[in-house]
């Protein structure tokens, strides 16, 4: 791991520019950038000079840096390749990638932009240890400094946006590290140039992905699987819950519905293919296929057992159990908090609860958000006509169907506002 040594750091805007000089002294060019190769858990480390010679830009190796200082660039080297630079895989440039762009500050899951590089020496050279976001310190070194420091480079994301280096820095992104929620907001506020490297990292975790889906807009859903073939989408509908798996698909050009749920598999296209048929404001349109239902005979270690077998269900519908009678209608409910405070040995006709507040599926949102308020209810259950449970419908669905949408939009736009202050 670097050890760095914040006294001895050097600002990137410092050295920007400045003359480079051979190993007597001699004038060579300026500098143009500086390359790094991100690591994971570790410092960028500054691979090369990008020096512009004239009217060409060339390639030097940080091995052959004698000195790096705001008023001192010197080489150990009298004579350079002057052949014009190329990136090569998984190179960085700092200035001309990361320096005025965007990049994601991730304990807080927001954009900022790099407006300072603080470069630091480490054992093995130098590297990008710090960077500073605040648009009133544009120059580091300025009267502003003591009061804001650089922050931590590996505080941070940076969306290069260099398809040819893309596939390296897979390995070192954080964005799985953010909450699916916290990544979907991201997405909806980035560019495409953005959007596309944000996507690529999701990808490479399915379930991920599956869940960040599941989290977007409609709009922003929609205009991202625009660009997917139908095979594309339908192996990420096919992760997400078939609620909402059941939208998405419904959020399809009409003429792209039934492709889709064709290539999904089973039992998730038999899912998908039943709530298609209720309205999306109501309770059919609301619940979730995923509930958790045992014969009232059955005890309560039985149902922690099912609990714990039930790995396929969201964590969200496990909160309640819910018992039948030998018909297989509902019978009554039971907290997963009351069942842990139970004797396992009693059956869950002795513990549970008789009066379940329950939804039809034709009951309006509106009315289906209110009951579960009034109630005190973290899920619902939605019944046939024979009570029998069709569905669940769970506190965070029932949330996202009660808040207006804008709210959201303000909190976000509040975020990025406040980043840079």
């Amino acid at each position: 791991m670097t050890t760095a040594a914040p006294t001895a750091a050097v600002s990137l805007s410092a050295l920007l520019r400045q003359p480079v000089t051979d190993s007597d002294g001699h004038r060579m060019g300026s500098l143009a950038d500086l390359i790094v190769r991100l690591r994971h858990d570790d410092y960028p480390l500054v691979t090369g000079l990008v020096v512009a010679v004239g009217g060409t830009r060339v390639f030097v190796s940080a091995a052959d840096l004698a000195a790096l200082a705001p008023d001192r660039i010197q080489l150990a080297v009298s004579t350079v390749d002057l052949r014009e630079f190329r990136r090569r895989e998984g190179e960085v440039l700092l200035s001309e990638d990361v320096l005025g762009h965007r990049l994601i500050d991730v304990s807080r899951a927001a954009f900022v932009k790099a407006y300072d590089i603080q470069l630091t020496p480490v054992l093995d050279g130098w590297a990008a240890t710090g960077l500073d976001v605040h648009r009133r310190r544009w120059l580091s070194l300025g009267p502003r400094h003591a009061a804001h420091p650089p922050r931590d480079w590996k505080d941070f994301e940076p969306l290069i946006g260099h398809a040819e280096s893309a596939q390296v820095r897979l390995a070192t992104g954080r964005i799985p590290e953010l909450k699916p929620a916290q990544i979907a907001d991201i997405i909806e506020e980035a560019n495409e140039h953005e959007q596309d490297e944000l996507l690529a990292q999701v990808h490479e975790d399915p379930e991920l992905e599956a869940d960040v889906f599941e989290e977007l807009d409609e709009d922003s859903q929609s205009e991202l699987f625009k660009d997917r073939s139908d095979a594309e989408v339908a192996e990420v509908l096919a992760r997400m819950q078939a609620d909402d798996a059941a939208d998405a698909l419904m959020d399809l050009p009409q003429e792209r519905r039934v492709p889709v749920l064709d290539l999904l598999p089973e039992p998730q296209r038999s899912r998908v293919h039943r709530l298609l048929g209720y309205h999306d404001l109501t309770a059919g349109g609301l619940m979730g296929t995923d509930f958790l239902a045992l014969p009232s005979t059955a005890t309560v270690a039985d149902a922690f057992t099912a609990v714990r077998g039930a790995r396929l269900v969201q964590p969200q519908a496990l909160t309640t159990i819910y018992t039948l009678a030998p018909d297989g209608a509902l019978e009554g409910a039971l907290t997963l908090v009351k069942a842990v405070q139970a004797d396992p040995g009693l059956t869950l006709a002795e513990v549970a609860d008789l009066d379940v507040v329950v939804a039809s599926p034709g009951d309006d949102v509106i009315d289906v958000t209110t009951r579960m308020a009034d109630f005190n209810l973290l899920t619902m259950p939605v019944i046939s006509e024979d009570r029998h449970i069709l569905g669940l419908i769970t506190v965070d669905d029932a949330l996202e169907a009660a808040i207006p949408q804008d709210w959201s939009r303000r909190e976000s736009n509040h975020r990025e506002t406040g980043s840079e202050s």
